[in-house]
């Protein structure tokens, strides 16, 4: 098994990122073969247009990555935009990529509802992504629900390649882990930074206190009996609870715990569980970033490398 997954460098790494994607990732690990997370920074460029910002929010993503336990030697951490393959496949791909697929991604649509400017990359992104995922011949890509467009519109892609070339790709599949599938954010909505309503993992406390005491509620009294189904609040908390725990706390929102002491709550089981990963990430510099970029680069362009020699070949480019 080779599970392969990555993270826009558009701001700081946040709650939503870490149960939608990053834990999911370490608890695969144990039974794969390969490992492949990478920072997406051409993908990022969507978004991100000033220069400055993405080069220190790539350098601040990847010492987040190696906080959370992403620096183990069999990891292959790297930036998108230091193994060149991705850009390339990414056009080979694209030439065989029907119109009426892309125009079929919802996440183009509601991006550019929320005021993202609707250029030919950020409708190519799935594109992109598809090649991201071949290149590696993943067959496990752990996603969020939003996203899992985004891997079957890889399938369709590696299927319609092969179809035309020759059996070259592996076909892709995404796994969901259905209880974090969305992580609510701080307005209800899927937790994003797009649409500013995280809670961020290495913020300071206060800036972490804000989001949490921020999250919006309904207009139900202190005291009155409340719905942990339909209470963000909750449905944040529990990621952080064992079964038992999150069972008791939903209890407690039945029987009217108020929502400013449930936000206190959550607010203590949020610094405690990240703890560890915050003291880590205190003591890691630059100097760790790039050490750690620099090994994974050289793994990821050696097996890229090795599949665009078959493309290549395949498509008649040798």
């Amino acid at each position: 098994m080779r599970i392969l997954s990555a993270m826009q460098p558009s701001g700081q790494l946040h709650l939503g990122n870490y149960f939608g994607s990053m834990k999911p990732n370490l608890e695969l690990h144990a039974g794969a073969d390969a490992s492949f997370f990478f920072i997406v920074d051409l993908h990022a460029l969507t978004t991100v247009q000033d220069a400055d910002l993405l080069r220190r929010n790539k350098e601040e993503a990847i010492l987040d990555y190696l906080a959370c336990g992403y620096d183990a030697p069999d990891f292959i951490v790297f930036n998108q935009s230091d193994v060149p393959a991705h850009a390339e496949l990414m056009w080979i791909l694209s030439t065989v990529t029907p119109m009426s697929l892309l125009s079929r991604a919802v996440s183009y649509k509601e991006k550019v509802e929320k005021g993202i400017p609707a250029s030919a990359g950020l409708f190519l992104y799935p594109v992109l992504m598809a090649a991201d995922i071949l290149l590696y011949h993943a067959d496990t890509v752990p996603v969020g629900r939003d996203q899992k467009q985004h891997v079957e519109m890889a399938r369709d892609i590696a299927i319609k390649f092969n179809n035309v070339f020759g059996e070259v790709f592996t076909v892709p599949g995404p796994v969901i882990r259905e209880g974090v599938a969305v992580v609510p954010g701080t307005d209800g909505q899927k937790m994003s930074k797009s649409y500013g309503n995280t809670i961020p993992l290495f913020a300071e406390e206060k800036a972490i206190e804000r989001c949490v005491m921020g999250i919006v509620t309904d207009s139900k009294g202190a005291r009155d009996p409340k719905d942990p189904g339909r209470c963000a609040v909750y449905q944040i908390h529990k990621l952080l609870l064992p079964a038992g725990e999150a069972e008791t706390l939903a209890d407690a929102y039945r029987d009217g715990l108020p929502y400013g002491e449930a936000k206190k709550k959550l607010l203590a089981d949020y610094l405690d569980y990240f703890s560890p990963m915050r003291a880590k990430r205190a003591e890691l510099t630059a100097k760790d970033a790039r050490a750690a970029l620099a090994r994974g680069a050289k793994k990821a362009s050696a097996i890229a490398g090795e599949t665009m020699e078959t493309v290549r070949k395949a498509v008649g480019l040798r």
